[in-house]
């Protein structure tokens, strides 16, 4: 009988599974013919490549093998299986990103609520395209800053699939709704944006205004994915680092968090009342 680790569910398996996958799928090779060439039931590979079990480092290795991947590309998948059993994720620079950011998207796939407390900036899935562009443009030649944009304007989706919407509680700063990011325009079609996602039943906007006492939440912004079967995660994202916590403790705090600033928030009414008082 397989048994699923402890592990399975944190932010590094998430990643080494959206890895696998990733070369499972450019492979053209069939579950069942990887399964035999490796050793292992078809079962077992589509445990590792949903994330629902961690396959041990020579396992890894070896389906590596089977696969023809190398170079690059095999060293990080090897590194991601090395600390696949680590609770806590810190990643910089490009390729430590782009693996994080396999692991976000997977958790806005698959998560049943998501907090997200964000001062200075509209969350990401409520951005518009114009307001992410904005955004990401930064140093960034104009192809890739599209791919960027395209990806955020698409992570929307999460939250009017038809089954299993995800839910969002987003807690915004009042310096993101008085801000000017990029233009009166894009600020203006920002924050019309926001109060049409306001109408969605998965969506909460909750308004944290100006305060001159301290609060934890000035630290930074941060976002909180919680599951239907799995241990909550948090995700912390800097300029080119980002940090997901898994442990226990930690995750907890930042929970109690989350439920702070809801104390401090308007109303959702009040919220959405204060955003269209804001379109100029």
């Amino acid at each position: 009988m397989l048994i699923v680790t402890n592990s399975a569910g944190s932010p590094r398996t998430r990643a080494l599974a959206a890895a696998l996958r990733r070369v499972i799928t450019a492979s053209g090779v069939t579950v069942r013919d990887l399964g035999a060439r490796v050793g292992v039931s078809h079962g077992t590979i589509s445990l590792w490549s949903n994330g629902k079990l961690v396959p041990k480092r020579h396992q890894v290795e070896k389906l590596l093998t089977a696969l023809g991947v190398t170079g690059a590309e095999r060293e990080r998948i090897e590194e991601l299986a090395k600390h696949a059993h680590e609770p806590d994720w810190l990643a910089s620079g490009i390729p430590g990103m782009t693996e994080q950011l396999a692991v976000l998207l997977d958790c806005e796939r698959i998560a049943e609520h998501v907090t997200e407390w964000s001062s200075d900036l509209i969350p990401g899935l409520l951005q518009t395209g114009d307001y992410a562009r904005t955004i990401l443009s930064d140093g960034i030649e104009p192809p890739e800053v599209e791919a960027k944009v395209a990806l955020r304007v698409s992570r929307r989706e999460a939250l009017t699939r038809a089954e299993r919407p995800l839910h969002l509680t987003a807690l915004v700063g009042e310096a993101a709704v008085r801000y000017c990011i990029g233009s009166p325009t894009v600020r203006n079609h920002q924050l019309r944006h926001l109060v049409k996602m306001t109408e969605l039943e998965t969506v909460t906007i909750q308004v944290v205004p100006f305060s001159y006492e301290w609060h934890p939440g000035r630290v930074g912004p941060f976002i909180l994915f919680e599951f239907t079967d799995d241990p909550a995660i948090v995700h912390l994202e800097h300029h080119r680092s980002g940090v997901f916590l898994y442990n226990e403790g930690d995750v907890a705090e930042y929970r109690v968090l989350a439920g702070r600033l809801r104390e401090r928030a308007m109303s959702p009414e009040d919220s959405v009342k204060f955003i269209a008082e804001h379109i100029e």
